[in-house]
């Protein structure tokens, strides 16, 4: 009983202190987010209450990658998969995405400038993960676009190209947000659909 009890207060203290880095990191950047500025906004009497769970810097910025992508892929998700038609599931993957990013700010911000420490960097494993599920999201998007095609809702072009095309509207719409954190999102959401259907449906 007590490993059970001291393995659910480390995975505890592991997730308070993930979450305050994406905080500390949304709003000073990750290369401002020390150890010192994520402890302090924790409530951590020590950074060595964090070095106890991360064996680095790296490790703790990789995990906050894979957190909000999780965090991500839980919210979009559902909404994709409750549509019963190929462009229903691809109006939903758009909404859904600006929706995150308008719920869950901080952690698109977050986000975005370690992918941008990491490729400056030249790699990282936040990086590989992102491209790793970059590359996933345009398979699958490529595979919806064709299916859409086979049901007759999408009209005819070449669905890797058009794939490339919807997700870099996607990726635009993150880079103004990393741009403007105050960013009114809600006529990227409609005007990226209405781009969106208008350049896939008959």
């Amino acid at each position: 009983m007590q490993v059970k009890a001291r393995t659910f207060t480390n995975e505890a203290r592991r997730a308070h202190i993930i979450e305050h880095a994406i905080a500390t990191i949304a709003e000073l950047g990750a290369a401002g987010a020390s150890f010192v500025q994520i402890a302090k906004r924790a409530g951590l009497s020590s950074t060595r209450l964090i070095s106890y769970h991360f064996a680095g810097r790296d490790e703790l910025m990789d995990e906050v990658a894979r957190r909000v992508l999780a965090e991500f892929t839980a919210f979009v998700l559902p909404r994709v998969d409750a549509q019963s038609t190929a462009a229903g599931q691809l109006r939903a993957f758009l909404e859904s995405n600006v929706d995150f990013m308008r719920e869950h700010r901080t952690y698109l911000l977050a986000l975005a400038d370690i992918l941008g420490n990491a490729r400056r960097a030249g790699g990282g494993g936040a990086a590989t993960l992102a491209s790793n599920i970059a590359e996933s999201d345009l398979t699958a998007m490529e595979e919806l676009l064709r299916q859409g095609q086979r049901d007759g809702e999408f009209r005819r072009f070449d669905t890797r190209v058009m794939a490339v095309a919807v997700m870099a509207l996607r990726n635009a719409v993150i880079s103004q947000l990393a741009a403007d954190p105050e960013l009114d999102l809600e006529p990227y959401r409609r005007e990226l659909v209405a781009l969106v259907e208008r350049a896939t449906q008959k």
